[in-house]
């Protein structure tokens, strides 16, 4: 029997996503990124294909790594521009009923007091669809520009993760009672204080002594995405998050990760099986082979070789520029995403830079796939069923005609396959994802701060005992 395909959109508030110089195809639409229409637009299309969510990535900073500069990122709109992803969680929320909406945002460059009221008030906004994927950054012009000097160390943003997100966990989960709210007018209380608790937190990096300011939204703590693939990184995702974005570009590299996450699921004592992961992936699909191959070789005569190389540089640290065409790719220690030059550098098979830059031309760092729906849900069943992943972050080569064809062609097939469902669940983006309630289960570590009186005395005696 096979799984259920999932879908998540793979989108970014700017110009140039993941496919660099198709910006200037004549049919795409991501110019209008700053217009609300085009995401209202999208998130219809979407909705109609049933995807779990519009899955919106986020950078702070811009990449300066390619040639020591930011020229070609910024003549090939190479993520920058780029607007702010929470503010579109209200729009689409207001067109759709159903589509989940994640958000990317960053430990490094938001705090958590401050940030845990913009997300509850967008969970509350968007009656329990939101998402959060948490990330640790990778840009060291986004560090400096807040007046850091440069990113924390790889393990070290890990370190300071883990503390944020249980910061967030007390404010979500402890610091305001299920029965906090009455909302009784006769007797003039809207809030019983009592049942508001301060949470006391004072850790290695945040001293956070107070409420939190916002009463409890429908899911408490949004749904957790986590995108992090390098040690540490899955470390993380497998205590905390509850879906997991990766961009292997092979089937036994993604099988190796999804096997190593679940482990590591199990481990922390959570059901592996409930930690859903999502590879990249762009899909290419017409009525026949040669109507998708055609579109992809078309497609292919806009892609940039600077603008891919602004990507492959940034997301490695590693200065491709300095290379000629023909060099093979190696693996250099940086402090930007491990995993990524790790897979690049690995994955049993050798890259020329010229190959890298092909390679990311159309899609990043996920595969493409091309071909009829028939063709293509073949090549998705057999990564489903060869690496146990749950399902595909689609990235879009043109906007809004990726995803148009995907759900005009694909969807349709994946159904007549009895492998995509035909109607949404009800209830929050938890409900829909993991068939149970709006909160988050016992067994994931938020839990464990529910009892915020009990955690306080139970700091209070180990920094006594310290």
């Amino acid at each position: 029997m096979h799984k259920t395909i999932r879908f998540n959109a793979f989108e970014m508030n700017c110009v140039g996503h993941q496919s660099p110089g198709l910006w200037s195809h004549p049919r795409d639409r991501s110019a209008e990124y700053k217009d609300l229409a085009y995401w209202t637009d999208l998130a219809k299309i979407l909705e109609k294909g049933l995807f779990d969510s519009i899955f919106i990535a986020d950078v702070i900073g811009y990449y300066d790594v390619y040639k020591g500069s930011n020229h070609h990122a910024l003549q090939q709109a190479a993520q920058i521009p780029v607007n702010d992803p929470l503010q579109l969680a209200a729009p689409i929320a207001m067109v759709t009923e159903h589509l989940g909406i994640g958000i990317t945002a960053s430990t490094t460059f938001e705090h958590p007091y401050t940030f845990a009221r913009r997300l509850s008030t967008a969970d509350h906004h968007t009656r329990g669809r939101l998402a959060w994927n948490v990330v640790t950054s990778y840009l060291e012009s986004g560090a400096k520009n807040i007046g850091e000097g440069g990113l924390r160390q790889h393990a070290n943003r890990y370190k300071v993760a883990a503390e944020y997100v249980e910061v967030l966990y007390k404010l979500f989960e402890g610091s305001w009672e299920a029965d906090a709210i009455v909302r009784d007018k006769d007797r003039g209380v809207f809030t019983r204080p009592e049942k508001v608790h301060e949470i006391g937190h004072r850790g290695t990096y945040f001293d956070v002594p107070g409420h939190h300011l916002c009463e409890p939204s429908p899911q408490r703590t949004p749904v957790l995405f986590q995108a992090g693939a390098s040690g540490p990184g899955k470390a993380f995702a497998a205590r905390h998050a509850e879906c997991v974005f990766v961009a292997a570009p092979s089937k036994p590299v993604l099988k190796e990760y999804v096997g190593d996450v679940r482990r590591q699921a199990a481990a922390a004592g959570r059901d592996p099986a409930k930690v859903l992961i999502y590879n990249l992936v762009t899909v290419i699909v017409a009525e026949t082979d040669a109507k998708a191959q055609a579109k992809f070789e078309e497609y292919q005569r806009y892609t940039s070789y600077d603008g891919s190389l602004v990507f492959m540089s940034g997301w490695t640290g590693v200065d491709f520029g300095q290379y000629a065409p023909t060099d093979l790719v190696k693996k250099v220690d940086t402090n930007a995403i491990v995993s990524a030059i790790e897979h690049l550098a690995g994955g049993g098979r050798s890259w020329t830079i010229e190959e890298l830059a092909r390679w990311g031309g159309i899609g990043g760092l996920g595969p493409v796939f091309v071909g009829s729906a028939a063709t293509v849900a073949d090549i998705l069943q057999s990564w489903i069923d060869e690496t146990d992943v749950d399902g595909f972050n689609l990235a879009y080569a043109v906007a809004h005609e990726t995803f148009e064809d995907v759900v005009r062609h694909l969807v349709p097939e994946l159904q007549r396959r009895g492998v995509y469902r035909h109607a949404y669940a009800p209830g929050t983006l938890r409900e829909k994802l993991f068939g149970a309630g709006p909160l988050l289960p016992a067994s994931h570590p938020a839990a464990a701060f529910r009892d915020i009186e009990k955690v306080k005395r139970r700091d209070a005696r180990s920094r006594t005992a310290a």
